[in-house]
């Protein structure tokens, strides 16, 4: 056994505990679990069909999070990227009026670009020659943008005649529910209560149980039942058949398209590199006066495979989480840890019908707080 997790996971039993590493995999899972919420509420804006986005999210995770256990043995979990899924709905498709289909070509494209830069060691090269300052700058822009769309789908934020953006109607309704479930949400993160944005969106959508919609006037949350009337909570997933693999050819060489993978080569690239930065500064694993990060190049191949995988199941550019960090901030340290919350994505696969009843309004708050 020992053999085994030494060579598939990296795992040394004279430095590091089973109990630690799984304990760290399902504090990763908690945290960055509300992708699964919110990511068929954000492609719901371009009449996907939620069951299969909800699928397609945690198959990608599972596949990218598991290359990154047994090929980078690195303790890091991925999955479709907050900030990147929003560019993929609201930008390329509802703001360039490009079909979904389209904006899926793109990343695939982008992940068989990443693949070979990889390869090449041309992805480290050109991260080293971007300053520090743009660096930062691109997540700073990253987190407003994530924020903004958050506000909107909460309807905080409304668009008006004369600016485009003003206060929606936060006295009822979503917009209401959404307010209440950002204070809640806030508050267990600024408390550092463990899986605190996960929590925070659950407690929300039990809220949104009595409180109505003001266009419905039914309760904002509706849960799925069984032909018997009970609640239905646990299912087999829907499939991806919807799409998988629909992929459009047809503009790959327009200028559109290009600017398209760029943009998303541009974001992807740097949110992995301050990702896997952050959290080896965070955990000590950089050796000090060293700014050499072992694995690196596994850890971008992994994530390349991973946006390969989901832009073939359907969703948007898959990345590596900073929410991994909390996994390692609880002492994991090898693939263990990436091990054990790929098997929670899978886990959760049976639980659609409890993901796919939370509102809009309760995962509009995750959108705050992580742009913030």
């Amino acid at each position: 056994m020992a053999n085994f997790l030494a060579k598939a996971l990296g795992f040394d039993a004279s430095q590091h505990s089973i109990r630690t590493e799984i304990l760290a995999g399902i504090t990763t899972f908690l945290t960055m679990a509300y992708i699964l919420a919110v990511n068929p509420g954000i492609f719901s804006a371009l009449d996907m069909p939620g069951g299969a986005v909800f699928t397609a999210t945690a198959l990608a995770a599972i596949v990218g999070t598991l290359v990154m256990a047994l090929y980078a043995k690195k303790p890091f979990a991925l999955a479709p990227g907050m900030g990147l899924n929003a560019f993929f709905v609201f930008t390329v498709c509802l703001g360039m009026g490009h079909s979904w289909q389209f904006a899926l070509t793109a990343v695939f494209l982008e992940g068989l670009i990443f693949i070979i830069l990889t390869v090449t060691k041309v992805r480290s090269w050109l991260i080293n020659a971007i300053p520090g300052t743009l660096k930062k700058a691109i997540g700073a822009g990253i987190g407003l943008f994530i924020a903004f769309i958050g506000f909107q789908n909460a309807g905080i934020i409304a668009n008006n005649d004369a600016t485009l953006v003003g206060l929606g109607n936060i006295t009822e309704g979503t917009a209401l529910l959404a307010l209440i479930g950002l204070f809640i949400t806030a508050g267990l993160v600024m408390a550092k209560v463990r899986g605190g944005i996960l929590w925070g969106i659950l407690i929300t959508t039990i809220i949104g149980l009595f409180i109505k919609d003001s266009t419905t006037g039914q309760a904002i949350t509706q849960f799925a039942h069984t032909e018997g009337g009970s609640l239905k909570l646990i299912s087999l997933p829907d499939s991806i058949s919807p799409i998988f693999c629909k992929f459009e050819w047809s503009q790959i060489l327009s200028w559109d398209m290009l600017a398209v993978v760029f943009t998303f080569l541009f974001v992807d690239m740097f949110d992995t590199m301050g990702t896997i930065i952050g959290v080896h500064q965070g955990a000590g694993l950089i050796k000090k006066g060293g700014d050499e990060i072992p694995g690196v190049e596994k850890m971008f191949f992994a994530d390349s495979i991973a946006t390969v995988a989901g832009a073939c199941f359907g969703t948007s550019t898959t990345t590596t989480y900073v929410e991994s960090a909390s996994g390692v901030g609880e002492g994991g340290r090898t693939g263990l840890t990436a091990l054990t919350t790929a098997i929670l994505f899978a886990v959760a696969l049976l639980l659609s019908p409890l993901f796919l009843a939370i509102p809009s309004a309760a995962t509009a708050p995750a959108l705050i707080i992580v742009g913030v």
